[in-house]
């Protein structure tokens, strides 16, 4: 007479599967433990004694409040340089690199953004950074509204902020400075990342300018901290 295996070791290689498939990627959360009983026809005992068994196994991590994700990928190295490149810098870590664009206005600075480049008037370019589809950063980046007076359609039309001041007259620049902090992720931000209220992220302000030394971008970014790795780069 032939043995048959738990149900619940049924449903963890089941879930198994469809993750090495690629059908949960790495940080997105799997169905709740609601869903996953209506899905198997179980109860959520069952349910949760196989979502153990891929925790056990390194393959998921629970979430207290938020529910059960697979596990990240070892965290992107970013590189922190004088050249920092988004794309670049995705692509170097053989990853598919990606933007999603929030918004692009032009509107009044704030003190923070006078302070950083001397205006009084900005255009912001604002949205979410991804390798390999998993959300990395949220970026916002802030520049002068009177240099650049065509730059939002640019920025609409390349998606490229190097492109788009190549585009405006300005065909290199570097970065002056940078400063990192850490942060928790709250609200809005958690979402936009698709993370868990209260992971870490890292919080970078930085501030690029021209060959003659004048400030042309502020910029503001958030990444997700078990995603990605801040590493500085001398020259870059």
């Amino acid at each position: 007479m032939t043995r048959r295996n738990p149900v619940w070791q049924a449903i963890a290689a089941m879930l198994r599967a469809e993750i090495a498939e690629g059908l949960y990627p790495p940080g997105n959360r799997l169905p709740t433990e609601a869903a996953l009983s209506a899905r198997f026809g179980v109860n959520r005992h069952t349910v949760r004694r196989a979502l153990a068994e891929l925790s056990g196994a390194g393959l998921v991590v629970a979430r207290r409040g938020s529910g059960v994700y697979v596990a990240a990928a070892p965290p992107a190295d970013y590189a922190i340089g004088r050249r920092v490149r988004f794309h670049q810098n995705v692509a170097a870590t053989g990853r598919a690199p990606s933007r999603e664009i929030i918004r692009i206005e032009t509107r009044a600075a704030s003190a923070a953004e006078r302070a950083a480049l001397g205006v009084s008037r900005v255009h912001v370019f604002e949205g979410i950074s991804y390798g390999d589809a998993l959300p990395l950063c949220q970026f916002r980046s802030v520049f002068p509204a009177e240099r650049f007076p065509g730059l939002p359609e640019a920025l609409a039309r390349l998606r490229s902020v190097t492109a788009a001041l190549a585009e405006q007259g300005l065909a290199d620049y570097t970065r002056a400075s940078t400063r990192v902090t850490a942060k928790i992720a709250r609200g809005p931000r958690a979402g936009l990342l698709k993370i868990a209220e209260g992971a870490p992220i890292l919080r970078t302000e930085a501030v690029n300018r021209d060959p003659e030394g004048n400030p042309v971008e502020f910029g503001i970014s958030w990444f997700a901290g078990d995603r990605v790795a801040l590493t500085v780069a001398p020259e870059g």
